[in-house]
This record gives C-alpha cells, sequence and structure tokens, in this order.
C-alpha cells in the first residue's frame, strides 16, 4: 500500500489495521481523529486540484500533439518529395554522402520538465558544428541534395518535438490515474472512515456524560433523602424529649400562702 497523499511511502500496519478496529472513546482520540481528518480533507484538495491542472495540461498537450503530426506528416512528404528529386537529378547518392559523413551533426538534449509535482523529460535538438561536406564527384544535383538535407533536419527537429509531446502524454496519463485513484480512494473510503470514527467516539463520550449525569443525579438525591429522613428522626426525637418533660415532668415547689 503506498501513501494516499504523497504516495511515496508505505503505511504502517496499524494504519492499515485501523479499518478493523474502532478508537477506544477518549478525548484525545477524538483529538487525534479530528486532525486526521483535517489532514485527509486538505490532501483530497490538494489531489484534487492537482488532477485537474495535470487534466488540463493534458488537453492542451493533446491539441500540440495534433499539430505536431500534421507537421511531421508534410515534414516527411516534402523530405521525400526532396530525395525525389536528388534521385532524378544526382542518381544514387547514398554511398558518397555516407562517406562524407564523419560526425553527428544534430545530437539531442534532455532535461525535466515539473508540471504540478510529475516530472517529465524534455528533448531538444541541438545543431552541432557543420562539417565540411565533399561532394566531389557529384557532377550535378548539388543543390538539390542541400536542400534534402535541409528538409530532413527539419524533420528530425519535428520528430524530437512530437517524442517529448508523446513522451509527456504518456507520463500525465498515468499520473493522473495515479492521482484519480488516491483522490477516489481518500472521498469514498478514508474520509467516510474517519468521520465514522469521529461520530462514534463523539456519541460514546456524550453516552458516557449522559451516564455520569444520572448517576451524580442519583447519587444528589440520596444524599437528600438521607438528609431528610436524618431530619426527620431528629424532630421526632425532639418532640419526644419535650413532651416527656410536660407529662412526668420534676417536682414544682410548694406555695406559701
Amino acid at each position: 500500500l503506498l501513501c494516499l497523499t504523497c504516495g511515496c511511502a508505505p503505511l504502517p500496519t496499524a494504519t492499515a489495521n485501523m479499518s478493523s478496529a474502532r478508537p477506544f472513546p477518549t478525548r484525545q482520540n477524538l483529538q487525534i481523529m479530528k486532525l486526521k481528518l483535517v489532514g485527509a480533507k486538505k490532501g483530497h484538495s490538494l489531489l484534487k486540484k492537482k488532477a485537474d491542472a495535470l487534466t488540463m495540461r493534458l488537453r492542451a498537450l493533446l491539441t500540440t500533439i495534433l499539430k505536431a503530426k500534421e507537421a511531421m506528416g508534410k515534414a516527411f512528404k516534402d523530405g521525400n518529395f526532396a530525395m525525389a528529386e536528388v534521385k532524378y537529378a544526382a542518381g544514387d547518392i547514398k554511398s558518397a554522402i555516407i562517406e562524407s559523413v564523419g560526425t553527428a551533426q544534430k545530437r539531442v538534449e534532455t532535461r525535466v520538465d515539473n508540471i504540478a509535482g510529475v516530472k517529465v523529460p524534455v528533448f531538444k535538438a541541438v545543431d552541432m558544428a557543420d562539417a565540411p561536406v565533399d561532394y566531389t564527384g557529384l557532377a550535378r544535383g548539388g543543390q538539390q541534395v542541400t536542400k534534402a538535407r535541409q528538409t530532413f533536419s527539419a524533420c528530425v527537429d519535428t520528430l524530437i518535438q512530437l517524442a517529448t509531446l508523446q513522451t509527456s502524454f504518456l507520463i500525465l496519463d498515468e499520473a493522473i490515474k495515479v492521482t484519480s485513484r488516491r483522490v477516489n480512494a481518500l472521498d469514498t473510503v478514508v474520509i467516510p472512515r474517519i468521520a465514522g470514527f469521529v461520530d462514534y467516539i463523539v456519541s460514546e463520550l456524550d453516552e458516557l456524560e449522559r451516564e455520569e449525569f444520572f448517576r451524580l443525579k442519583r447519587s444528589q438525591d440520596k444524599k437528600k433523602k438521607d438528609l431528610q429522613l436524618a431530619e426527620a428522626e431528629r424532630l421526632k426525637e425532639i418532640a419526644a424529649d419535650d413532651a416527656g418533660s410536660l407529662i412526668g415532668g420534676g417536682d414544682d415547689p410548694d406555695v406559701i400562702y
């Protein structure tokens, strides 16, 4: 399993097993789950923006690729026509041209471009120093050979540009698929699961608070009842003492007239 937000680190076993066990309902776990929920929503938003940016770039690449393919078809058409002119004017010059070429006059440089966090290679044709071409032995057709050479040089440039576009298209298409899977996983699995954990912890904590409130209320009612019973007993004792003193009180002193 890869990390859904960045795709660079595997998920630990505890996180993988989180789906099968509910967290213990405590205030600390509630805060942890809320932070995870915020992080998951933020990651979902960022990945959604990344997928939208990649999709827009991919659509722009499609238009550019179509234009490049049309340009490549036209360039090769002109190159074949120029080659036909060379064969008509100078005959078969393949062996002479091969012997006159010492080093490649075009090189391909590669650099890396960053598109919304996705690295794509960019190819660029670089013209090296033009080597002198010896047309010794060619009685005719020198102008046609030069024209054909320039035409096929333009064909190579167009082909390298198309290679850059096609490579970028394939890499972006795969990146969009991976990002879309992560967005869907966050939207349909991770965020609802964490939100369910938060709701579960909140409901359990509310239930615990209700039980504690009920217990305290019962305890207070019992204390009030005990106090009332104790007060009633005390009043009874006082009333009994007063009645005894009135009925069988001590001897009255003699009255002398």
